[in-house]
């Protein structure tokens, strides 16, 4: 009986009550038939969340990328789509830049940051504790000099704005800092700043942050190849001595411990990689998805590296 009463007072307290409530908040006929769908839609729920924490519990104990890169694409449509200019969806993928730097090498829940807007990376574990020690982001391309002037200059401006407020937190977090490109277009007061930086930065190990600003895939090979042409004209090397792994000395990524990234992520749903890293994503598994960049956040992290790991890397060899 009392087993019964006690069935009886559960059932009401978790599902006829809230059921009750939501029926009359929403203003839906109170029937059996939306009592289950109730009951439905709160295990659905419960489950989408069981998963989620399964993928990352999952991650733990599967291997993650020592390199990961990123192209940020999409701030002008999430602009476009808001009604806001520009600018304004360069701001937004800057802001995304600013918080995935850092959240993504400290993947855990991390007090003093919880009432940061869309934290990325809580109750992740630690990503780069686990083998990922570097991040390429691909934030502005030679390309991208022919777009309007005034964008152009808002994107420097964006970028003098990055290294200023997040050095800090860089050496805070001992994070390393490298910039990549052609950086003879750039201005000089950007110039500064970065020289800072990495000079400020360039003690750290074990977490690694790359910045291609002004990168060309084409001109990075044409210059190590100049090199390259320059030393065997000295004597320096000898022409039968030249292999991949003098190029891979002379690419600007010899900046990394792991040069080649294994993972490579492009946002807003282009399907190329936009002449980044083309001599070192020759086996790099390549990732898209639809997500805009100043939206991809959490979850669309978890999931690249959930997509990463069920990939079988064969690197040409069958396995």
């Amino acid at each position: 009986m009392v087993s019964l009463f006690s069935i009886i007072v559960t059932f009401l307290a978790l599902v006829l009550i809230p059921s009750l409530f939501i029926s009359r908040r929403l203003s839906v006929p109170l029937s059996f038939r939306n009592i289950l769908r109730f009951v439905k839609l709160t295990a659905s729920k419960y489950n989408d969340e069981e998963e989620r924490n399964d993928k990352r519990d999952t991650m733990e104990e599967k291997r993650l990328p020592k390199h990961v890169a990123i192209i940020l694409d999409g701030n002008r449509r999430w602009a476009q789509k808001r009604g806001l200019g520009t600018f304004e969806g360069h701001k937004a993928g800057a802001r995304r830049l600013m918080e995935s730097a850092k959240d993504w090498f400290n993947m855990k829940t991390n007090t003093s940051h919880k009432d940061r807007a869309r934290k990325l990376m809580e109750n992740t574990k630690d990503c780069f504790d686990m083998g990922t020690n570097t991040l390429s982001l691909f934030a502005f391309s030679t390309e991208n000099w022919a777009r309007p002037e005034d964008e152009v200059n808002g994107l420097m401006s964006l970028f003098e704005e990055y290294f200023t407020s997040e050095l800090p937190v860089f050496k805070r977090e001992k994070i390393k800092i490298s910039v990549i490109g052609n950086r003879t277009r750039i201005p000089q007061s950007l110039q500064v700043l970065i020289k800072e930086a990495e000079e400020a930065t360039s003690s750290y190990e074990g977490k690694h942050l790359i910045l291609a600003i002004d990168y060309s895939g084409k001109f990075d090979i044409l210059q190590a190849c100049k090199n390259i042409a320059e030393k065997a004209k000295n004597g320096l090397i000898q022409v039968e001595d030249i292999d991949e792994s003098v190029i891979d000395k002379e690419l600007m990524t010899n900046c990394s411990e792991f040069p080649n990234p294994d993972l490579l992520i492009r946002t807003s749903g282009e399907q190329r990689i936009s002449n980044f890293f083309l001599w070192q994503s020759a086996y790099t598994e390549l990732y898209f998805t639809n997500v805009l960049w100043p939206d991809f956040g959490e979850d669309e992290f978890v999931d690249a590296l959930t997509w990463y790991q069920q990939r079988q890397r064969r690197f040409g060899r069958r396995v």
